[in-house]
């Protein structure tokens, strides 16, 4: 059994990561998070954390320009955004509503040019066109972030611009996130580049879709 910096158990079957999926949202997420910061990226990775790199890989394979400044929605201590800057990103920025989160992002050098608090009224904290690219690993669902989320994100990008993000299984089980999409494919606003379902935690058994929605 694995410890965490803390001294919590962080086996395959972590308590913190079973916790994770049973929030309601709002400040019974943040609590959490707060309290899972320390032990958060070894429970997760020995429960086989497979999304950053598969987004990364995703929007790696779509985007236009490398170069350009990419918004990691929900970066938590930086797992994701070690994986963009793995995949050839070099201007990547942070954002989480957790400070004890961006307190570990803080101490990875060379991955985020800026970690930026953010709240649940604005979760994503940018102005139309900031960003070429943005990102969601592991964050849009029941337990976290609601389907407007991805309309909130693809109607900030440019023309062209991309927006990778998962859906882990209960996501995929209510149906209002995969109506978002469809919705932004119907009225023109997007079109799906990428859409693969595969590993998400495989120690807990559970999968992920993850898409890449290019602006149109």
């Amino acid at each position: 059994m694995q410890r965490g910096d803390d001294g919590s158990d962080v086996g395959r079957k972590g308590g913190f990561l079973q916790r994770a999926y049973g929030l309601d949202g709002g400040e019974g997420t943040r609590a959490l998070y707060s309290d899972w910061a320390a032990a958060y990226e070894a429970e997760v990775r020995a429960n086989g954390y497979a999304t950053p790199s598969r987004c990364a890989a995703a929007l790696s394979a779509h985007a236009a320009d490398r170069t350009a400044p990419l918004l990691d929605i929900g970066c938590g201590t930086g797992l994701s955004g070690e994986a963009f800057v793995g995949a050839g990103f070099t201007t990547v920025d942070g954002t989480d509503f957790t400070e004890a989160m961006l307190a570990h992002a803080r101490t990875k050098p060379g991955v985020y040019r800026r970690l930026i608090p953010s709240d649940l009224a604005c979760p994503v904290p940018a102005a139309p066109g900031d960003y070429a690219n943005m990102a969601a690993v592991g964050v849009i669902g029941p337990s976290h972030a609601p389907a407007t989320m991805i309309e909130t994100a693809v109607g900030l990008l440019p023309s062209g611009g991309c927006f990778v993000f998962s859906l882990n299984d209960h996501a995929l089980e209510d149906g209002s996130y995969r109506q978002s999409v469809d919705g932004l494919v119907a009225n023109g606003v997007a079109q799906v580049v990428f859409d693969a379902y595969g590993d998400h935690l495989p120690g807990i058994d559970l999968k992920a879709a993850v898409i890449v929605l290019r602006r149109a």
